[in-house]
């Protein structure tokens, strides 16, 4: 069994208003730890993926703030306290200052940080 906590979670992304450390847990299945502050759209992140959207699917809680997620069928709204399943193809925005846990594919997820990192330089 294997646990970690945001502090030792190492760092993926940092800069342009988020944060994001993520930790393998086993299971093909890895644990990320989001900070976004208000304003923080990462739309242009995705340009380039499939529908210029996030392809790998999330499960997770939003312990902070409120969320715009961009799909293609249109937008849908999140805020703290709500637990939530966002499919592929999806784009978030920060409303306020945000902070979530989420779950993810390990393998799909690296794929997204390595073509976030090159986006954002």
């Amino acid at each position: 069994m294997t646990a970690t906590n945001r502090n030792d979670a190492p760092v993926e992304i940092q800069g342009v208003g988020a944060e994001l450390r993520k930790q393998e847990l086993g299971g093909s299945m890895s644990v990320s730890f989001v900070r976004f502050a208000k304003g923080t759209d990462m739309t242009p992140a995705f340009q380039g993926m499939t529908d210029d959207l996030c392809p790998c699917p999330h499960w997770g809680y939003l312990l902070k703030g409120r969320l715009k997620m961009h799909t293609k069928d249109g937008e849908e709204m999140y805020e703290a306290g709500e637990a939530f399943y966002w499919a592929p193809g999806h784009a978030p925005e920060a409303l306020e200052d945000c902070e979530y846990v989420d779950f993810s594919p390990t393998q799909e997820f690296d794929e997204v940080i390595d073509h976030v990192r090159t986006q954002l330089g």
